[in-house]
């Protein structure tokens, strides 16, 4: 009996000390590490500098909103409501970014001034291109921080900021958050550009007049690629002398190619004389 009570005895010392132990505080989670960054190597120092931008957006839950971004300045504006998206009724609402507006901010960030104010369209056939990519090429010569464009050469109406690793950073679509993506290499894919953000190189003009349609070849009957909203700033490879053309009561048979688009435009149609100063003969 003795040896049952001193056995008793001990596993109810033992039950004591569990229950008057202080319970082992459990170390906090690491945060979770955010999917917002520059995934491969070889983008440039602006490049990184608008996808940490850009990143920090996303990383603050920073809405989607339509129209959002195109203020005075780059940042964040309340939005509009987009008649064709019952989900935008709240963008009013609330401060954030469409696509572009999201671009544009990105990168005025990391050049120090707003190097791509603008929709999509104006934002993919800039002027400061240092390189352009076609669908068909894919993602494997693209760099972190290349522009991806959603649409055709007549209407893009979609952009992000390629990470790397197959995966970009975008302003989708209204009722969510600026978000990481896979990127969406469907037939609505048109290609990529690389963000100049030095100097301008070429020769620079800029158009007058709206809906002014660009050309497959210099001549009014050729397809149509892209038409100018309004007044744009459009670099000029040559310039020659083709089909004679009269409009707004000028008449010229001068017209110059535009890298940017891969295509021409009559002269009537840019500031400056009918034969363009400084700027080469077409071969």
């Amino acid at each position: 009996m003795l040896r049952r009570t001193g056995i008793i005895g001990t596993l109810i010392g033992l039950f004591a000390l569990l229950l008057w132990a202080p319970a082992a505080v459990a170390a906090p989670a690491a945060p979770a590490a955010s999917s917002c960054g520059v995934l491969a190597p070889g983008a440039s120092a602006a490049a990184q500098s608008a996808i940490a931008a850009a990143c920090a957006q996303v990383d603050a839950g920073t809405w989607y909103t339509w129209g959002g971004g195109h203020g005075a300045q780059p940042g964040a504006t309340y939005g509009q409501v987009d008649p064709t998206d019952p989900a935008s009724e709240h963008d009013p609402e609330r401060l954030g970014f469409d696509c572009s507006g999201l671009v544009r901010y990105a990168y005025a960030q990391a050049a120090g001034s707003d190097i791509l104010n603008g929709d999509a369209s104006q934002q993919y056939y800039t002027t400061r291109a240092a390189a352009r990519f076609t669908a068909a090429q894919g993602l494997a010569p693209l760099l972190p921080g290349d522009l991806l464009a959603y649409g055709d050469s007549a209407d893009l109406h979609h952009i992000a900021i390629y990470l790397g690793a197959g995966k970009m950073v975008e302003a989708k679509q209204s009722g969510t958050r600026l978000m990481v993506s896979d990127v969406r290499l469907s037939p609505d894919y048109f290609g990529a550009v690389r963000v100049n953000t030095g100097a301008v190189t070429g020769h620079v003009f800029r158009t007058w007049g709206t809906g002014v349609w660009t050309k497959t070849a210099p001549s009014v009957s050729a397809g149509r690629v892209y038409a100018f909203p309004g007044p744009t700033s459009v670099r000029v490879e040559c310039q020659k002398h083709a089909e004679l053309v009269t409009s707004d009561g000028y008449t010229n048979d001068a017209w110059s190619y535009l890298p940017d688009y891969k295509a021409w435009v009559t002269n009537i149609y840019i500031q400056g004389p009918a034969w363009l100063d400084g700027v080469p003969t077409c071969s």
